[in-house]
């Protein structure tokens, strides 16, 4: 394919160089015109493992050259991968100021284009908001062109997941690749340029593709420095980090696993809690700051209180909590959040009914038994027999389970409905009136 690459940093002139030479046509762009004459004269203008060879053996063979004219490159390509920087603001917000200025240079290249050598399709590599593309980017297209997106030209969103340093080898051999598409021509356009590379494929909205990149960095960064927190916690006790972690990471079925990765509802239970209280104490009398494990307990209670502020805003009163225990298929209410929840709307005044079939107070005995008893010592008025009961009962309903009976018994169109728990139907009743997701 014909391909223009627009910025000549690391993410462009690892992509342009690379995209050479799986055999691709490939024009760079830059305004800087030193990394252009750089890149013609066979050297690569950043420092990276394997980058400097690729180029000289790709501009030597014609298959990649750099300018700084937009519209030669757009008249020349078919395809454009948008690389140039999206720095943050002094108040930590994205700037997208480079992105909105190629952006335009590059729709008024293409009303000049026309209809030519057929449909062009603008690609945005670059790191970018949910939103960014669809409110911002392809507005912009739309007003230069003249024209509709998806229709007169393609648009996607392809981030990239290239680490400094081994950009190369994370090119050819690529963790995933993601295409955000606007319409499945664009999308085939973008997955054409990749063909043979390695790697599952996702073909998804625009705004997943753009969220896609933010997860991955946000959960790099919460790695690095969860270890880093422990390692200082074990370091102050006297214990061998590395050797915890190695032990840490053999654990493929709870620890390095998709386990605990969906979003759902608050945790809660006998341990999870308590264990993090007592590592962020024992931290503290050590003198050692761990920000980040101190702040867990904080972001669960705030995501609790997310299920608490979607009842508020119905304005209803009447409401039914299905599930009460904090794991399914046990009656142990230590420390659950349903518990919890239950505790704040009964405490607010709310007309309030329960079910959980694995729970019956005759049968709480022992710590599970003085825990409801000190935090919900109404539970015996609020528990309901059956299913049926809660929902005559309730204008809005509160699902933080997934007992079959349950879920065979929830009506479509009945009273609203706050799922907690992400419904095994929840994508076809997001189309619902009165369905909310709590972080879905």
């Amino acid at each position: 394919m014909r391909v223009s690459v627009f910025g000549l940093g690391y993410v462009g002139c690892v992509s342009a160089a690379c995209l050479a030479g799986m055999g691709h046509e490939v024009i760079g762009v830059d305004v800087n015109q030193v990394k252009v004459d750089l890149v013609n004269d066979g050297r690569a203008p950043v420092v990276e493992e394997r980058i400097g060879e690729l180029i000289a053996e790709v501009v030597g063979t014609g298959a990649l050259r750099a300018t700084g004219d937009v519209r030669e490159a757009i008249m020349e390509s078919e395809i454009s991968l948008v690389c140039v920087g999206t720095p943050s603001e002094p108040n930590g917000s994205l700037c997208t100021t480079y992105l909105e200025r190629v952006t335009e240079e590059i729709g008024a290249a293409l009303a000049e284009r026309g209809g030519r050598s057929g449909r062009h399709t603008v690609v945005f590599r670059s790191t970018m908001l949910p939103g960014t593309c669809t409110n911002l980017l392809i507005p912009i297209l739309e007003k230069y062109v003249g024209g509709t997106a998806g229709a007169d030209f393609g648009v996607a969103v392809n981030p990239e997941f290239l680490r400094e340093g081994t950009s190369v080898r994370d090119f050819f051999d690529p963790p995933k690749t993601v295409v955000g598409e606007l319409d499945p021509a664009s999308g085939d356009a973008v997955l054409a340029l990749y063909e043979n590379l390695p790697g599952e494929a996702f073909r998804v909205p625009v705004s997943t593709a753009e969220a896609i990149k933010y997860a991955d960095n946000a959960f790099h960064g919460l790695k690095i420095g969860f270890a880093n927190e422990l390692g200082a916690v074990c370091q102050a006790l006297g214990v061998d980090s590395h050797q915890v972690m190695d032990v840490f990471l053999a654990d493929r079925k709870l620890n390095i696993s998709p386990a605990y990765l969906r979003p759902g509802f608050a945790f809660g239970g006998s341990c999870l809690p308590k264990d993090l209280r007592s590592l962020v104490h024992a931290a503290q009398r050590a003198d050692v700051s761990v920000p980040i494990l101190s702040h867990v307990l904080p972001s669960n209670s705030a995501h609790l209180e997310r299920a608490v502020e979607l009842v508020e805003r119905t304005g209803k009163r009447r409401v039914g909590l299905f599930g009460l225990s904090f794991k399914p298929g046990t009656d142990d209410l230590r420390e659950s959040p349903l518990v919890e929840l239950a505790e704040r709307l009964f405490g607010k005044g709310y007309d309030l009914k329960i079910h959980d079939a694995n729970v019956s107070l005759s049968r709480l005995l022992g710590a599970n038994r003085e825990y409801v008893e000190n935090r919900l010592p109404h539970l015996a008025q609020l528990l309901a027999d059956s299913v049926d009961e809660v929902l005559e009962h309730a204008e809005v309903c509160l699902v933080g389970t997934r007992d079959p009976a349950v879920l065979s018994a929830l009506p479509h169109g009945g009273p609203l409905l706050i799922d907690l728990v992400h419904l095994p139907d929840a994508d076809a009743r997001r189309a619902e009136p009165g369905y909310t997701g709590l972080a879905w």
